[in-house]
């Protein structure tokens, strides 16, 4: 499939490039130099957030546009009750409402889509640096079972990315942005638009040598769209998305390391050359249908990708996925109905070799490995009066996990899994501008090959977990949001009771595996977010995170905290200016740091971080900006891989934990943005 991604993703580019290359240039007058300068499809995402009766938000590529966009952690800072913490480079993790806390690498627990698509392999696991967010228009968050709409039925919910299109970005844009570890980065997008066409496409490059040493990255991404009104009723979109990322490692630290040197890295990724490589061409369309009280959208989507990703051995891959989705909306007068539904299908050549620098040594393992997940989810919307919304759905979902082997003495295995989770819910707004709501709903992840395949028996041989089940949880929220006069506020309060979670255990006869379901266990928290703007030359926005998780009389950990997310986390930011000059200092604060290990054995130091950024508009659509972040060079560790015992820092021992990453270090970066 490597050899396919690197010939078709040149030519695609070019072609899709050249359309809205050749039309004239498009000048906004006194338009900020942002990605986008129509503001139709915030507008539109923010009218479905208001339709929902939980925890959701759109963000603007106008509320980041200031910073060195590199990862997701630089789009979502301020979107309520999403945790992330950079690992290296464009890794981060993150997390909502708790989910995948068990995951050290990548993520779990989450739906990641790209213009209402997902990028989600066929397991439910999925690379979030495949999400270029330098492209988005915006970005929609749904937290939990709010992110029906979906049909995500996951614990954390949903991120949809969305670029911008012919229409709502003519014209061309540059950006162009230098920092501090021989940071560049560089980007151009056009876009065109005729009565019954238009199209949209964008190009950018990036490389870093990164705040640690072995933490090189590069990476070549081109994104684009063509849209065609084939009549009043109809209309079609065909996106194609294509990434070469190449990303070294630098591997995780001991708790002393992370605080005292965490530029270096350790010496297993060095010495093996660790790195994560990912080629893929992602190619999907969507066909929409509107007869004004119905509407129906179908669509479907290939996704291609290579992987090759040393680390204690060469994992290298090959996956191509399949899949399609509908989604029908009816409304007349106070009754609203949503039916959807998406099938996704994905095969994968899995590969292991042992690892010699970096390099392929003799082949250890060899399998195709087979999954596919499936759902259909609906929604009934009724207006009984005015201002009271009642809310009734649910999403079925089934799905397996399959594995042949062709080299190893692992075994051959399948599982299979199956679930229905409905959700309650109401909205009532006394005014325009203020909403209450609260619902109830239940979620249930099944497992992917991370945790159906694991290492069992004595001797350990990989083989699929049968006993391992979906992890499902029930979550009541409640919150509001609104505004009044200078104030702005987003607030949801949600306890969410969990069997089956995936966690870590030392295995045993009921626990055949090292990642297994634990009993009970209970995530709750708040989410907040509350902006004032007392003049249109200040803004103070702020976010606020309290996350309260732990077991419930387990059996190895009793009522033991969970580890990873911090209990407390604030990060506030204040705008003075305008956009012709303005200057926004921001802090992060973590008061104190989370468990490292599922026995709370270690807990890390809180922190704090002190950042600003600024930008000036030099001449008629041609701004500058900078952004420096950790000005005082604090070291403190951010994220953390989990493990059952952890070694007390104070313990001087070769087998210290080395499961920690050090926070970003001081940095410095510049750039010029350009619209004409």
């Amino acid at each position: 499939m490597k050899t396919h991604a690197y010939r078709a993703a040149p030519l695609l580019a070019l072609v899709l490039s050249f359309v809205p290359a050749a039309a004239q240039a498009a000048e906004a007058e006194a338009d900020p130099t942002i990605i986008v300068t129509a503001p139709e499809l915030t507008n539109e995402a923010e009218a479905q957030v208001a339709e929902t009766a939980g925890g959701a938000d759109v963000v603007s590529h106008q509320d980041y546009a200031d910073k060195s966009i590199v990862s997701l952690r630089d789009t979502l800072a301020f979107s309520p009750g999403v945790y992330l913490q950079p690992r290296y480079g464009q890794e981060v993790r993150i997390s909502i409402r708790g989910s995948g806390l068990s995951r050290g690498f990548h993520m779990r627990g989450l739906t990641l889509l790209q213009d209402g698509v997902p990028i989600n392999l066929a397991d439910d696991n999925g690379d979030f640096q495949e999400l270029e967010p330098i492209f988005f228009d915006h970005l929609e968050v749904y937290r939990g079972a709010n992110a029906l709409r979906f049909g995500s039925g996951t614990l954390g919910g949903a991120v949809n990315g969305v670029t911008p299109t012919g229409r709502t970005a003519e014209g061309f844009y540059l950006r162009g942005d230098v920092g501090s570890f021989g940071s560049y980065r560089g980007l151009v997008s056009a876009g065109v638009a005729s009565e019954r066409v238009d199209a949209w496409a964008a190009v950018s490059a990036d490389t870093s040598n990164g705040d640690r040493d072995h933490v090189n990255r590069r990476s070549f991404r081109f994104h684009g769209n063509v849209g065609l009104k084939l009549s009043d009723v109809v209309s079609t979109r065909f996106y194609a998305s294509y990434n070469d990322i190449k990303q070294e490692i630098p591997g995780a630290l001991t708790f002393n390391q992370a605080l005292t040197t965490p530029r270096i890295a350790s010496a297993a990724a060095v010495a093996g050359d660790q790195a994560r490589d990912i080629v893929s061409l992602r190619l999907q369309n969507r066909t929409s249908f509107d007869w004004g009280a119905f509407k129906l959208d179908v669509g479907g989507f290939v996704n291609a990708k290579s992987l090759y990703h040393p680390i204690f051995q060469v994992i290298d891959q090959d996956s191509l996925d399949l899949g399609g989705f509908f989604r029908a909306d009816y409304a007349a007068g106070p009754i609203e109905v949503t039916l959807g539904g998406e099938l996704r299908r994905g095969s994968t050549d899995a590969r292991q070799y042992v690892n010699i620098a970096g390099r392929r040594g003799a082949l250890v393992f060899d399998a195709d490995q087979t999954a596919r997940t499936a759902n259909i989810y609906g929604e009934v919307r009724v207006r009984p009066v005015d201002p009271l919304t009642l809310i009734i759905g649910g999403v079925y979902a089934d799905g397996f996990r399959k594995r042949r082997v062709n080299v190893s003495t692992s075994r051959d295995g399948r599982i299979d899994f199956d679930a229905f989770s409905p959700k309650i819910g109401l909205l009532f707004e006394p005014s325009d501008h203020m909403q209450f709501f609260a619902n109830y709903s239940r979620s249930v992840e099944f497992p992917g090959f991370g945790e159906v395949f694991q290492n069992i028996g004595t001797p350990p041989v990989s083989q699929v977990v049968s006993t391992i089940r979906p992890q499902r949880a029930w979550t009541a929220e409640v919150g509001t949001r609104g505004k009044t006069g200078i104030v702005s506020w987003d607030l949801a309060l949600y306890r969410s009771t969990l069997k089956g979670e995936l966690l870590q255990f030392t295995a045993n006869v009921s626990i055949p595996a090292a990642t297994f379901n634990a009993d009970r266990t209970l995530h709750q928290g708040v989410e907040a977010a509350l902006e004032i703007a007392p003049t249109e030359w200040l803004r103070l926005r702020q976010v606020y995170t309290y996350s309260d998780f732990h077991f419930r009389g387990d059996s190895q950990f009793g009522n033991n905290r969970l580890p990873v997310v911090p209990k407390h986390v604030y990060r506030a930011e204040a705008r003075i200016g305008s956009d012709a000059l303005h200057i926004a200092p921001n802090v992060e604060w973590v008061p104190d740091g989370p468990y490292a290990d599922y026995r709370n054995l270690v807990q890390t130091p809180g922190y704090a971080l002190l950042g600003v950024t600024g930008g000036a508009r030099i001449a008629e659509g041609i701004d500058a900006f900078v952004d420096v972040r950790n000005i005082t060079g604090k070291k403190a560790i951010g994220d953390i891989s989990a493990v059952i015992t952890a070694t007390a820092p104070s313990v001087a021992t070769p087998a210290a934990s080395a499961i920690y990453y050090p926070v970003e270090r001081r940095a410095v970066s510049a750039g010029i943005r350009a619209r004409f």
